[in-house]
């Protein structure tokens, strides 16, 4: 099972050793390594992209070493620390951990292992993927390999989440779509469509993966469907073009590969994504569900309603919010709670009782933690987050390593806060009569 992650370009907290050595037969590999071991290579690769604190990497570790024992000289199989190399990851489109990427004759078109994770099957799936490589050779095709599943007979990608569109089909599918499409119009004879065949088809299926379907990857055969070919303007192939909703169509003028193409449709996505949610901290629930799914989360603790009123809490919350749209290509997750309503959590985030506003990002994987020591303004958290992104700044494990008990607390109403009322004393409840009498 490949168990999503986010996004893995936040390059922070990177501190844990690898999980393997020079020892094993397993080849470690990085970006400095990469394009000659693997790209360069006539061999069959195996590749693991992994990250060391993920369980389910632990558990693949002594059967990934056990195949690349038995795979020595025939197979080579290599690791990724991906948590480390995230570029490396990015430029594969690894969105979890482990993933395995094997790589054949034609090294620009990796293809996704999906087997089994004992040593046995992925033996096995080696072997497989080998002999049909050294059939594609033997019969002159060097188009790579393919692990039957995939195959058709032009020998490119699967198709399966390309969307073929005709005249016909065309304006209901994309015209007014919430959604971002991104169009090929190509010719069935044309040499250089049928090179970014493959590319558009792999990209298609991370794309629908990663975006969730809200970005999508289409083909139109322009010697068909001339209406259209016409209407666009379309006079060489293939012709790649943008379509979003309110918007005039523009042309794609990036690179033909399949990295390219994946990390065009993942700004278009991020850019007509809406800003995360800024959540209040009022159960456990809230905390973890947004801390677990996400890389960073970003956690804000506001001076006490009596402090700033709902104008000056509100002001506050709009930074926030400006700031989670400015960074939410991260994907990160965004919480507040206010001075004293989860006094355990700020104490294990060094923040307890004092300088309010704060702010502290949490890598809650690792039970990690940067607080903000500039100003909680725009240009204060923007300089916080920058250096964030980029792996930079001091960080602290969180205190007692594990989240603390979380208060269930009311959430805030909107409004400005009241001191709590005195009771009135009611007379009624004491018997003047008695009490007299006993004084007298």
């Amino acid at each position: 099972l490949l168990f999503v992650l986010g996004t893995v370009s936040c390059t922070l907290f990177l501190a844990v050793n690898g999980l393997y050595s020079a020892s094993d037969d397993v080849i470690e590999l990085t970006p400095t390594n990469f394009n000659k071991e693997v790209i360069q290579s006539e061999s069959l690769w195996l590749v693991e992209f992994y990250a060391p604190w993920c369980g389910h990497c632990q558990r693949l570790t002594p059967e990934w070493k056990k195949a690349a024992t038995a795979l020595k000289g025939v197979v080579k199989v290599g690791a990724v620390d991906a948590d480390k190399h995230q570029s490396l990851g990015g430029q594969y489109g690894v969105r979890g951990f482990p993933t395995i990427k094997m790589f054949g004759a034609n090294k620009n078109k990796a293809e996704d292992y999906q087997g089994g994770r004992t040593s046995d099957a992925i033996v096995d799936a080696a072997l497989s993927a080998l002999r049909s490589m050294v059939k594609d050779r033997l019969s002159g095709r060097s188009g790579g390999y393919s692990s039957g599943k995939q195959s058709r007979e032009s020998g490119g990608g699967d198709k399966k989440d390309v969307i073929e569109l005709t005249d016909d089909s065309f304006d209901k599918n994309v015209m007014n779509s919430d959604d971002v499409w991104m169009v090929e119009f190509y010719a069935p004879w044309c040499g250089h469509c049928k090179n970014l065949e493959p590319e558009w088809a792999a990209a298609a299926t991370e794309v629908k993966e990663q975006t969730k379907g809200k970005v999508k990857l289409a083909a139109v055969d322009a010697t068909v469907n001339q209406m259209l070919a016409g209407r666009y303007g379309i006079r060489g192939f293939p012709t790649i073009k943008i379509f979003q909703k309110g918007e005039d169509p523009v042309d794609y003028d990036g690179g033909r590969t399949r990295s390219d193409i994946i990390a065009r449709a993942l700004d278009l996505f991020s850019d007509n994504a809406p800003p995360p949610e800024l959540l209040e901290i009022i159960s456990e629930d809230v905390l973890k569900s947004t801390c677990d799914a996400h890389q960073l989360c970003i956690i804000s603790v506001l001076p006490h309603i009596l402090d700033t009123g709902a104008s000056g809490r509100n002001s506050y919350l709009d930074v926030m919010l400006k700031m989670a749209e400015k960074y939410k290509k991260k994907m990160w997750g965004w919480l507040w709670t206010e001075a004293g309503a989860q006094s355990d959590l700020e104490s294990s985030l060094g923040i307890g009782g004092f300088g309010y506003p704060a702010m502290a990002a949490v890598n809650a994987r690792k039970m990690k933690f940067a607080l903000l020591k500039g100003s909680f303004s725009e240009q204060g958290i923007n300089e916080f987050l920058r250096e964030l992104s980029v792996g930079r700044g001091s960080t602290a494990p969180v205190g007692g390593g594990a989240f603390p008990k979380i208060h269930s607390v009311e959430p805030w109403d909107g409004k400005d806060g009241e001191l709590p009322v005195e009771d009135d004393i009611d007379l009624s409840d004491v018997d003047l009569d008695d009490w007299d009498k006993d004084e007298l």
